[in-house]
């Protein structure tokens, strides 16, 4: 078949990696064993009657919400371009039909038609170039597609248009067809998994530090590096749950005004590469956590439990979330402790868990006064309602004025007398506690916290001054 003009020859348009920036075949199967967990174990059956079964089967069961996923808006523009003047345009991929025909009729764009995947043949490679040529003929349809797969579809089509960060696939496309356009898709990968690791989030771990600080062995060489080691597995635990949780959690989060820019929820990284990547964290803490006594190893088993539970369930729970936030915060005083073999107090304990109970429901009413900005009534996917605010506030406010009670409590008790020698310098701490417990509070009232209360601390100047003041007092106290 001879060449046709560009605009008398179909272009035909892969979806996942080309169309949207993610892969929908994973987005599925992980949104499939999220809601129904039992259903991990018949993944491997329909796997073993072949990739068009499992897709099928999971298509059968998952419903995806089209108009919140990450689409490549230079390809859409392009295409737009394309059909205003008179070009046909098709769908091909290798997803569920099903799905193919959800996207194409949000978007309005594919009166060529879809061609997707079906319970007897899986469209992907040779089975897509089939299909196309059957449709098209040799050489009769232009290309638009992502990977290495597509390959043999380029290889036999008039003409290949590469979305791709890759300059050696773009390298092989031209050894195989006559490349008509490229969509670069290069970033700086470093900076967008050092922000899917949330490492400014790893602050929150210096809590391992408590147990240390509180019985005036900060000095002890050994016990310090054991704590060090502590940290530094609790911070890449920590890290491999949230980027599972970012890959369980896309559809709420590209929902949220904010949480829609993170890594996976964009397709700035591929779920995959998420997994690989939660997979190789925690692999790394627990290797670490082998280095430090078992009963460290077990507090770093319960956090890894309780937060894969909060991220999978436990988090849609209303005021379950927010008791569980704080538990996971206590759990790093349990992991210092265990790590240096000094056994938090009871009134670190229960300091610690008014506290961060507080921290938890603010963070909770910045969520939902940010979704009331957008006129919804509910949260999605947490059970709250934007009338719940002013309770969760009070509930909140009251718990960080009973840590500073609970600190009062402590200063009269008879411990404070074997760890200070002037304990009364003791009390000034509580009038800084007030303070910094008010100010946060009022500032979340102002809609000027951030997304978690513990990053805003790390990041806010008068939290250092407040941390200055007590340090100078616990020092003038020994």
């Amino acid at each position: 078949m001879t060449e046709c003009s560009r605009s008398d020859i179909p272009l035909c348009v892969d979806l996942d990696g080309t169309l949207i920036r993610t892969d929908l075949l994973w987005e599925s199967l992980l949104t499939l064993v999220k809601r129904r967990p039992a259903s991990v174990f018949w993944i491997p059956l329909w796997l073993l009657r072949g990739r068009a079964c499992l897709k099928d089967q999971i298509a059968r069961r998952v419903q995806v919400d089209v108009a919140s996923l990450p689409y490549n808006r230079d390809v859409i523009e392009y295409l737009r371009k394309e059909r205003q003047g008179g070009r046909e345009l098709v769908l091909a991929t290798a997803s569920h039909v099903d799905f193919a025909r959800q996207i194409a009729a949000h978007l309005g764009l594919f009166d060529g038609g879809v061609l997707g995947t079906t319970a007897a043949r899986n469209l992907k490679g040779p089975a897509k170039l089939k299909a196309l040529q059957e449709r098209c003929g040799s050489r009769g349809f232009d290309y638009i597609g992502d990977a290495h797969a597509d390959l043999s579809v380029w290889a036999h089509a008039n003409q290949a248009l590469v979305v791709t960060d890759s300059p050696s696939l773009v390298s092989r496309v031209k050894e195989a067809a006559h490349v008509g356009h490229v969509f670069d898709r290069r970033r700086n990968r470093l900076r967008i998994i050092y922000k899917a690791l949330r490492v400014h989030q790893w602050s929150k771990n210096v809590l391992i530090l408590l147990p240390l600080i509180s019985s005036h062995q900060i000095t002890n060489v050994s016990l310090s590096l054991a704590a060090m080691v502590a940290f530094v597995s609790f911070s890449l635990c920590a890290s491999a749950v949230y980027v599972l949780n970012d890959c369980l959690d896309l559809e709420a989060d590209r929902r949220h005004p904010k949480k829609k820019d993170r890594p996976f929820a964009s397709g700035e990284l591929s779920i995959v590469a998420g997994l690989a990547m939660s997979l190789g964290c925690l692999t790394a803490s627990f290797t670490l956590a082998a280095l430090l006594p078992p009963t460290f190893l077990i507090v770093l088993a319960g956090y890894l439990a309780l937060t894969t539970g909060y991220s999978l369930y436990l988090k849609s729970l209303v005021l379950v979330d927010v008791i569980v936030l704080a538990q996971l915060y206590t759990l790093r005083v349990y992991g210092g402790g265990a790590a240096t073999g000094i056994v938090p107090s009871h009134w670190l304990l229960t300091f610690s868990l008014f506290v961060f109970l507080s921290l938890a429901l603010m963070k909770r009413f910045t969520e939902i006064r940010l979704m009331s900005h957008s006129d919804r009534k509910d949260v999605f996917a947490r059970g709250y309602r934007t009338s719940d605010a002013e309770h969760i506030a009070s509930i909140g406010s009251s718990s960080g004025l009973i840590a500073v009670l609970v600190l009062a409590l402590y200063i009269s008790s008879k411990e404070v007398l074997g760890l200070y020698s002037n304990p009364e310098y003791l009390w000034l701490v509580c009038p800084v506690m007030l303070y910094w417990i008010s100010r946060a509070w009022m500032l979340t009232y102002r809609d000027r916290m951030e997304d978690d209360p513990v990053v805003f601390a790390v990041r806010d100047r008068n939290s250092y001054i407040v941390a200055l003041f007590i340090g100078i007092i616990l020092a003038a106290a020994k």
